[in-house]
């Protein structure tokens, strides 16, 4: 049931976000675009982003390991 409930609410949210955005218009939506853009691209983020990057693969890594140790 709860996975129903999961998609409805989906489903609610995506047409709430449509709306808003045909009612914004593609002027509104160039100026969140080009907010998005300039934060992705700021160095400290690349930085941040490549530091997790890092410790996800250091993560999967020991885990991998743990997993092998365990026999599975």
């Amino acid at each position: 049931m709860s996975k129903y409930l999961f998609w409805i609410a989906v489903g609610v949210v995506a047409m709430v976000a449509y709306f808003y955005g045909a009612k914004a218009g593609r002027g509104r939506y160039r100026e969140i675009r080009a907010s998005i853009d300039a934060v992705w691209n700021d160095p400290k983020v690349k930085k941040a982003r490549k530091k997790a990057l890092k410790q996800a693969e250091a993560a999967a890594e020991s885990a991998m390991k743990q997993a092998k140790k365990i026999g599975r």
